[in-house]
């Protein structure tokens, strides 16, 4: 198994640009196929504005998203010009209400999608909206690249294991990349958290990954720093790992919104590329 379709988005962002580029060198690897969703966003929301100036402010919005869209192609065509993949460019108009249906539509037929973190370099909303309508909209798992760019991950990798269905799901989605790497390492952090009657926690799944070639090994980790995503972060850089796998959403997108969650914390901060799934 491969990843033969790769998707990535290209919008305002500067960071969008190096999450492309590592799309396109992996699309190279695997000789397989980048589309690249050429995304303007209308960001204004019908029923803002008093009856009288909504119709005038509203076609402005789109046709600014309009432009915006077709901006975005001629950039990723003059990068992508160059490059020796197959590729396809799709620019797509959306108000910011619409960008689920937009971007799921084109995800849903891809086999992974790679985004810049959707909390760097002052992202708008509509950035996380458009990591969320991915793995919702679209079902499919999320690399998500560091600002800075870096090269292809997946030497040594750290899968964050919590008994979850999430982190399951993306341990699966991320089996072309666990079989091929040099070492997986399975963190389980507190692990009396999850499953307190296992007497030796990570032993199944690490029994399934090395019937599918991957070399495994496992390390419980105590919680010595207030957030999970601190512990993980640290073991990553210990491990020297080049690519953390972790399930997405574990609570509602409301709450983690609102609240914060591991979800979040870790898009804030990660300076390496993290596999999501949900």
């Amino acid at each position: 198994m491969a990843y033969k379709t790769i998707m990535s988005v290209w919008d305002a962002r500067e960071q969008s640009h190096a999450a492309v580029d590592m799309a396109a060198r992996m699309v190279a690897a695997e000789d397989g196929h980048l589309t690249v969703l050429c995304l303007g966003v209308d960001r204004i929301q019908p029923g803002l504005y008093y009856a009288g100036a909504a119709p005038s402010v509203m076609d402005d919005g789109m046709q600014m998203a309009r432009d915006d869209a077709k901006k975005f192609e001629t950039e990723a065509r003059a990068m992508l010009d160059a490059a020796k993949i197959n590729w396809s460019c799709h620019p797509m108009v959306a108000q910011i209400s619409g960008i689920s249906y937009a971007v799921g539509s084109v995800a849903r037929y891809s086999d992974l999608v790679v985004l810049p973190s959707p909390y760097a370099g002052g992202a708008g909303e509509d950035a996380s909206l458009v990591l969320e309508s991915v793995m919702f909209d679209g079902h499919a798992p999320v690399l998500v690249c560091p600002s800075t760019g870096c090269e292809l991950p997946g030497k040594r990798i750290v899968v964050a294991w919590n008994q979850s269905a999430e982190a399951l799901a993306a341990i699966r989605a991320a089996m072309p990349f666990l079989v091929a790497a040099e070492a997986v390492d399975i963190a389980i952090v507190d692990p009396g958290r999850h499953d307190k009657h296992e007497s030796d926690p990570g032993v199944q799944l690490s029994k399934m990954l090395a019937r599918h070639g991957a070399n495994v090994t496992v390390t419980v980790l105590a919680r010595t720093m207030p957030k999970v995503v601190e512990v993980l972060e640290r073991h990553v850089t210990d491990f020297g790992a080049d690519l953390l796998v972790m399930g997405a959403y574990g609570h509602s997108r409301f709450r983690e919104s609102i609240l914060g969650g591991a979800t979040r914390d870790m898009l804030q901060t990660a300076t390496f590329p993290v596999f999501m799934a949900h």
